[in-house]
């Protein structure tokens, strides 16, 4: 018997695109043309545990970066695990960070090794190293905005970076500043802000990451980057507006974690979660010292 499902071709068009995706070329690397970052613009930083990762959390930095001009830098924490994949990984991250718009650092010429919270067990020596070197990067930049992984990132090195950072920071009295956790590998048990893209953020977004050829060969993320921030509308609509609350009318949305780092300790900043349409002015949430 002939069953006339209605919703067969709109699940068809999802499986078309992913075949149309794979088929495209990617962009010229070359950046597009950008007025300069202003004198004494407020920093943001992040710190990507590998490269790929800072355009795969970028929807807030790139509103921050386009809306209130802040200057965004990546921190390329490590250049991955494989050693004959580094340079050619270092390539694809300037090829991306430029065409995005962000700047560019690395705590070491060939990244960092073993970000990991074994390392921190077991080698505190070079744990410390690293320590210093992103407290370095921290004192040079006096950020007012740091994003970092969440503790329960599932990727090792994700965790490790989120203790990085956070070892880091303790090494900088008087430094006060939003950190922002970012999520990919595992989802936030309490995410609280919610922000939107537009799609042609997303679509900058997807171009980017698609930079990073190498890996995106290996695993097709920037095809999947789509559905992923459709899906965080899902999510997001009850574990940052609450159970049972109506999902906003967003098509794309990533989800953070907003805190406060100040006299050496985390504090928390929004008294509920929070949805961030495009529309909505960001400058209260991250230009507000207090």
């Amino acid at each position: 018997m002939a069953f006339n499902n209605p919703y067969q071709a709109f699940v068809d068009g999802f499986a078309r695109l992913l075949t149309e995706g794979a088929a495209l070329s990617p962009a010229d690397p070359t950046p597009p043309a950008r007025p300069p970052v202003a004198t004494g613009a407020p920093t943001a930083l992040i710190f990507a545990p590998h490269p790929d990762d800072e355009v795969i959390i970028g929807a807030l930095p790139l509103r921050l970066q386009r809306e209130l001009n802040i200057n965004v830098v990546n921190v390329a924490v490590t250049l991955g695990s494989r050693l004959d994949r580094r340079a050619e990984r270092w390539q694809e991250l300037k090829h991306a960070c430029a065409y995005i718009g962000f700047g560019l650092v690395t705590p070491s010429e060939k990244g960092l090794e073993g970000i990991n919270l074994a390392a921190r067990k077991h080698d505190p020596k070079q744990w410390a190293a690293s320590v210093e070197a992103i407290a370095a990067i921290l004192t040079a930049h006096r950020p007012a905005i740091v994003f970092a992984p969440h503790a329960e990132d599932w990727n090792q090195t994700h965790v490790g970076t989120h203790q990085l950072v956070l070892d880091a920071l303790t090494q900088c009295p008087g430094l006060a500043c939003r950190v922002v956790e970012t999520e990919f590998w595992g989802a936030m048990d309490a995410p609280n802000l919610m922000v939107e893209s537009s799609p042609a953020e997303v679509a900058d977004l997807v171009a980017a990451l698609a930079l990073h050829a190498g890996e995106v060969a290996r695993n097709p993320f920037h095809l999947r980057l789509p559905a992923w921030m459709i899906d965080n509308v899902r999510r997001g609509a009850e574990v940052v507006g609450g159970q049972g609350a109506a999902a906003p009318r967003f098509t794309f949305a990533t989800l953070y974690r907003l805190r406060r780092w100040a006299d050496g300790r985390l504090e928390e900043v929004l008294e509920r979660g929070r949805a961030l349409s495009s529309r909505d002015d960001l400058s209260p949430l991250f230009l507000n010292p207090t």
